[in-house]
């Protein structure tokens, strides 16, 4: 009974001791945790203040359109000391293939995002969040009717043609300096494309102009943070991590989308065309919110980001 005991004993004392250990490497770790996380959470902070402060600022907000416009009217003109064995002139750039083909979808779910936390922080109520969020739909259905217009106009007003193949048709291109083409008036631009042939006809850049509205939406919609910001600040209720980083990632994705823009434009130089769809975008933006988000309630329209918003404080559902 007596080594019984002793073994007991001594059994539980390595319990224990082991228990310190595990205690001890816990402690030794969550400590460097603590710091890096506050390391980090401090950089965000002081990251997302800055972006807030130069998009909220008057002269982005009152300025920015303009200089998107100087960027779709003379990027063209970076063509000629552009080279064409940079990474960025193939067509098939990860950028290019992942993120220009999908610029709407992108744009929706950060944007949607932002909106989203930044209505539930500010003012709990569910009708205002919807309100808010309807603008993102209503760019998207505005998309959407372009979209559909100008795949219509360009099956109208172009052609597609096929080169000659023979070798006699070859030899006498030649001779005549001319390329022959076959013409094919039955098809469409996307089957024309597919087919590996030639479409002709009058074209806008659809890129161009998402890319544009995207960029104006973006500004619009991120401005409102820096005054949400200065009216939490003296009831010294910060915005969430969360909502602060949502806030990072649309800025790095305005980003994205210029930097883009700017590819597009000096790689892939198509005049008139761009500068036609850039011409698109802004009057989308133009029309939206610097017309109907303008207007009283009474004309269905869902309002100005940070409408009702700046008048309340974080975490507080009653205005000031």
């Amino acid at each position: 009974m007596d080594l019984k005991s002793e073994n007991s004993s001594n059994g539980w004392t390595t319990t224990d001791i082991n228990l310190e250990k595990l205690h001890k490497i816990a402690t030794e770790l969550i400590l460097p945790g603590r710091f890096l996380f506050r390391l980090l959470n401090g950089a965000l902070v002081f990251v997302t203040n800055l972006m807030a402060r130069i998009l909220g600022s008057n002269p982005v907000r009152r300025h920015f359109h303009l200089m998107l416009s100087a960027v779709v009217l003379f990027g063209p003109v970076l063509s000629f000391w552009a080279s064409k064995y940079s990474i960025f002139a193939n067509s098939n750039h990860y950028l290019y293939r992942k993120f220009l083909k999908s610029t709407w979808g992108w744009t929706c779910i950060f944007t949607a995002s932002f909106i989203l936390l930044l209505s539930l922080s500010a003012r709990h109520s569910l009708s205002l969040c919807l309100r808010h969020l309807s603008r993102i739909g209503l760019v998207g259905l505005l998309w959407w009717v372009c979209k559909r217009l100008l795949t219509l106009l360009e099956d109208a007003s172009g052609t597609c043609y096929e080169p000659m193949a023979s070798a006699e048709d070859t030899q006498s291109s030649a001779s005549s300096g001319q390329t022959l083409l076959l013409l094919h008036e039955d098809q469409t631009k996307a089957s024309c494309l597919r087919a590996h042939m030639l479409w002709r006809g009058y074209e806008v850049s659809q890129d161009v102009l998402i890319l544009c509205l995207c960029c104006l939406l973006l500004v619009e919609e991120l401005s409102v943070f820096g005054p949400c910001l200065a009216r939490a600040k003296p009831q010294q209720r910060s915005p969430g991590g969360p909502l602060r980083f949502v806030f990072l990632l649309c800025v790095v994705l305005l980003a994205v989308w210029i930097s883009l823009l700017l590819c597009l434009l000096t790689h892939f130089p198509t005049f008139p065309a761009q500068q036609l769809g850039g011409a698109l975008g802004y009057l989308g933006w133009r029309g939206l919110y610097q017309g109907w988000y303008r207007l009283k309630p009474s004309w269905g329209c869902p309002g100005l980001p940070g409408e009702g918003l700046l008048t309340t404080t974080y975490g507080d559902g009653q205005a000031q």
